[in-house]
C-alpha cells in the first residue's frame, strides 16, 4: 500500500469561480486545514482534526501557519527564452528580430536544448510553478528536450513545436508540410503519455503562410484532444501587419478562424485589443484567452480587459510569457494583473487574482479535472506558501484582520522566497 501524507497548515480551495459566485461561497479557506494525499492524488482534505483522527496512519507534515494550496499553472511560456528575459527592447517585432529568434537558432542543438528545459524547470519549480504550458522551437529536439525534462520529474505539462514559414530568419523557417509532418510525429509520441498534452502552435498569423495554419487545422480537426496554442492582438502595430497579410480576413482571429485554428481547446495568448466580433466568436467557440501582465507591461502592448471579459463569460487564464514576461514568479505575475486591473479601474480580488493562477489556468488548458485546486482525486500538485517570508510582508500581513488581506501583501510583493514547498505527484521535492 503507498505511504500516505497528511499535510497540515492553512489551506485554499475553490468551490466556484470567484468571478460569478461571492467569494465567500467560491473559496474554502480553513485556518487549520488539512490535505490527505496518496497514491499522487488529493483523496481527503478538510478540517486539520478530523484528518488527522480518520487517517493516523498518515505521514504527517506539519506546515505550521503556512498556506497549503493548488501550485500554480503557467498557461503561456516560451521556454527556449529563458536566458534572454529581461532583455532590453522597444516593441514585440525589435524584440523578437533581436532576442529571441538568434537564441532560438541555437536550439537545433539537441544539449543546448536540455540544458535550457532543465533551467526553466529548475526557476519555475522555485517559484511554486508545477505545470506550464510551452512553447517549443521549430526545431523538433526543443519539444523532445521539453517533454523529457517534465517526464523525468513527473511534471504535468503542454508543449508544442513552435511552426513558421515566413517572416523569421534562415533556420527559423519550416513549410506547411514539415510543420505537419513534425508536428504529427511529435504528438504521436508525446501527446497524452504520461502527463503531457501535446499542443499544435502556430507561432502567430504573421509567421504562417495560409498554407501552413491549413495544414495545421487539418491536423488539430485530425488529433481533436490535443491543445492548439498561438497569439492574438497583443500589440496595434502587430494587428496592422496582420492586414497587410491577410487583407481579405474579417479581422486577426479570422487569419485562425478561416483555417479551423479556433474551439475549445484552443488557447489565445495575449489578446488585448480584441473586436466585438471577435471577443463574440472566441466566447461561442469556448476559447481560452490567456492575460500575461508583466509581458503586456514589459513590451508596451497595452492593457488586458479582464473586468470586461470576464464579466462576458470568457474563459481565461493567466501567464508569465517567459521570456517577453519579466519574471518567472505567478505570484509577480498576479501583481501585475492586479496592477493592470486597477488602471483599467477594474479591482481584482485577492480570491480572482489566485483562481487565474491556478484552476483558472488549468480551465484555459483543459486541465481543470486533473489540476489546479485542492479536492478529492485531482493530481496532488501543491504549494506551501510562507506568508511571512519577508520583513515587510510579514509586518503587513501581522496587521490583517482577514485572510484575503493577510494573504495580499505576498501576492504584491512575494518571489521565490515565500515558496517554502513544493509537492509534485504526491512527491514533496527537493530544495535544491
Amino acid at each position: 500500500m503507498p505511504q500516505s501524507y497528511l499535510l497540515l497548515g492553512q489551506t485554499l480551495a475553490f468551490a466556484a469561480d470567484p468571478f460569478h459566485t461571492p467569494i465567500d461561497q467560491a473559496a474554502r479557506h480553513l485556518t487549520h486545514g488539512a490535505v490527505l494525499i496518496e497514491g499522487g492524488k488529493v483523496v481527503d482534505h478538510g478540517p486539520a482534526d478530523r484528518l488527522r483522527k480518520k487517517h493516523p496512519q498518515a505521514k504527517i507534515r506539519d506546515y505550521g501557519d503556512k498556506l497549503i494550496t493548488a501550485g500554480f499553472v503557467d498557461a503561456h511560456v516560451h521556454f527556449p527564452q529563458t536566458a534572454i528575459i529581461a532583455s532590453w527592447g522597444k516593441r514585440l517585432i525589435d524584440w523578437l528580430n533581436t532576442y529571441t529568434f538568434p537564441e532560438e537558432t541555437r536550439f537545433d542543438d539537441p544539449d543546448y536544448a536540455l540544458e535550457i528545459a532543465e533551467r526553466f524547470f529548475d526557476l519555475s519549480r522555485a517559484n511554486g510553478t508545477t505545470t506550464a504550458a510551452s512553447f517549443c522551437t521549430i526545431h523538433p529536439n526543443s519539444v523532445d528536450a521539453f517533454f523529457q525534462t517534465a517526464a523525468k520529474r513527473n511534471q504535468r505539462v503542454a508543449a508544442g513545436k513552435t511552426c513558421m514559414d515566413r517572416n523569421a530568419p534562415d533556420g527559423l523557417r519550416d513549410s506547411a508540410q514539415s510543420a505537419y509532418d513534425d508536428s504529427k510525429a511529435l504528438l504521436e509520441k508525446w501527446h497524452e503519455k504520461g502527463r503531457a498534452t501535446y499542443a499544435i502552435t502556430p507561432r502567430f498569423s504573421p509567421t504562417s503562410t495560409p498554407e501552413q495554419l491549413e495544414a495545421l487545422g487539418t491536423l488539430w480537426g485530425e488529433n481533436p484532444t490535443c491543445l492548439m496554442q498561438t497569439h492574438l492582438s497583443e500589440q496595434q502595430d502587430e494587428i496592422e501587419w496582420v492586414k497587410s497579410l491577410f487583407p481579405d480576413a474579417r479581422d486577426y482571429l479570422d487569419t485562425y478562424e478561416r483555417f479551423n485554428l479556433i474551439g475549445e481547446r484552443a488557447v489565445f495568448g495575449h489578446a488585448i485589443h480584441l473586436t466585438a466580433r471577435e471577443k463574440s466568436r472566441l466566447l461561442e467557440a469556448g476559447s481560452a484567452l490567456v492575460h500575461c501582465p508583466t509581458s503586456n507591461t514589459f513590451i508596451g502592448s497595452g492593457l488586458f480587459d479582464m473586468g470586461g471579459l470576464m464579466a462576458a463569460g470568457q474563459r481565461v487564464g493567466l501567464a508569465t510569457d517567459i521570456g517577453g514576461g519579466s519574471s518567472f514568479s505567478m505570484l509577480r505575475t498576479m501583481a501585475a494583473a492586479y496592477e493592470i486591473g486597477q488602471l483599467n479601474h477594474t479591482p481584482i480580488h485577492p480570491a480572482q487574482l489566485y483562481w487565474l493562477a491556478t484552476i483558472g489556468s488549468a480551465r484555459a488548458l483543459r486541465l481543470d479535472d486533473k489540476i489546479g485546486n485542492l479536492a478529492i482525486g485531482m493530481e496532488a500538485d501543491m504549494i506551501v506558501l510562507d506568508l511571512a517570508s519577508t520583513p515587510v510582508i510579514a509586518q503587513r500581513a501581522n496587521r490583517a484582520t482577514d485572510f484575503w488581506e493577510a494573504l495580499f501583501p505576498t501576492i504584491m510583493m512575494g518571489d521565490d522566497r515565500a515558496i517554502d514547498a513544493v509537492w509534485i505527484a504526491g512527491v514533496e521535492q527537493s530544495r535544491s
